[in-house]
């Protein structure tokens, strides 16, 4: 037993938590394990929460000014962990990563103007730009015995022919959970740089890391990388705090920063509320054990599913993650259709689970399982699986 103990069940149904009280709206029945949104059902650090109650306790919540403390706080954890240098200027802070992505796509594109993904992937990757009218560019990665690869060779067909003016790369992967290693991040930032190609770097797992895999940000791994780069970043998921909406951003060439951290702050769109910098600073600076505690827990959980998927579902592939607490399922062995697959998840082992076709039509069979719950909670959810299929 540890100093935390992830093992309580917490039941967050009635608190307005989406992965709970929006199960009806999204799949149809609200009598469902939920295991579909990317946040967790642990408590917090105590720390955090200590800290957010000693801040409310005070009665007036008026406009905050941004401490420099908040800043050494994420550079601070940059450098610590990752190994990243950081500097005052390169940071804003952004209200939501996905919302970040939006304000590149606006600023630095126009309508018509293409972007690539690489799917399977994090959906509003493909959401954003569609709905603001840019032309979408896919170049899918390439499955492997044990996960998948990037089709590097694609790629530069893609940037070379459809000319795109922003492609934007997850690092760590979601929903595969790969964290791409420094040569192929060398050779993403070597055809942006040639090509002319901005790259949004989604690093929001990066805190995530599994099984002693290092993550590598992307702007760090070349000077033409830090020249492409947009990186994007936040507490949210490696702290379960993503109801906070704390995220940053990182640019390292001026002649990108700029101007675009210029137009966020004169739309103040790049301004944190007291309580995201209380709880950022916090967690940066005096809850890296929980993080390291939890992220053993999530390891020893990968283990129990891979033990049990094999006895009960062996006709299902679990794709080890080397980062987060998701597990990407290949459930095509089932031999069952999309939508029937669905139906058994949904209607009769009351699962709720992320739809691996809503990442790609190249997740279709696939479904993503969210393992940042109590062990108990994910085992009988397997298990209820298997008797489903059965």
């Amino acid at each position: 037993m540890g100093k935390y103990d992830f093992d309580a069940i917490i039941d967050r149904r009635g608190t307005g938590a989406l992965k709970t009280d929006a199960l009806t709206e999204f799949f149809g029945r609200g009598d469902l394990r939920a295991l579909w949104v990317a946040d967790m059902d642990f408590a917090v650090a105590p720390a955090i929460q200590h800290a957010l109650s000693q801040r409310i306790e005070h009665p007036v919540y008026g406009y905050a000014s941004v401490p420099q403390s908040y800043w050494n706080s994420i550079t601070g954890w940059l450098k610590r962990r990752h190994g990243w240098q950081v500097n005052r200027d390169d940071i804003t802070f952004v209200p939501g990563i996905v919302k970040g992505i939006g304000y590149v796509v606006n600023f630095f594109t126009r309508p018509g103007d293409a972007v690539l993904i690489q799917p399977p992937v994090y959906h509003p990757f493909r959401l954003v730009p569609e709905g603001n009218g840019r032309r979408l560019v896919e170049n899918p990665l390439i499955p492997t015995g044990n996960g998948y690869r990037m089709d590097l060779a694609g790629l530069e067909k893609a940037m070379a022919e459809e000319k795109p003016r922003l492609m934007i790369l997850c690092n760590p992967h979601n929903p595969v959970g790969i964290q791409w290693d420094e040569d192929t991040l060398c050779e993403v930032a070597r055809l942006a740089d040639k090509y002319g190609v901005i790259v949004i770097s989604d690093e929001i797992h990066a805190d995530l890391m599994l099984y002693g895999n290092r993550h590598v940000p992307f702007a760090s791994v070349s000077d033409a990388a830090a020249r492409v780069a947009i990186t994007f970043g936040a507490p949210s998921k490696t702290f379960n705090i993503a109801g906070l909406v704390s995220s940053w951003c990182v640019i390292k060439n001026p002649e990108l920063r700029d101007d675009f951290f210029k137009w966020l702050t004169v739309n103040e769109f790049n301004a944190p509320t007291f309580i995201a910098m209380q709880a950022t600073e916090c967690a940066y600076n005096q809850c890296e054990d929980w993080l390291d505690e939890m992220l053993q827990y999530i390891e020893g959980t990968i283990g129990a599913v891979e033990t049990l998927v094999a006895e009960l579902l062996p006709q299902v592939r679990v794709i080890r993650p080397q980062a987060s607490f998701m597990i990407w399922l290949d459930c095509r062995g089932l031999g069952l259709d999309h939508d029937t697959l669905i139906d058994r998840f949904v209607n009769h082992a009351h699962l709720a689970l992320n739809d691996g076709a809503m990442f790609g039509t190249q997740g279709s069979g696939f479904m993503r399982l969210n393992i940042g719950e109590p062990r108990t909670v994910v085992l009988d959810a397997i298990r209820a699986l298997a008797a489903a299929v059965r």
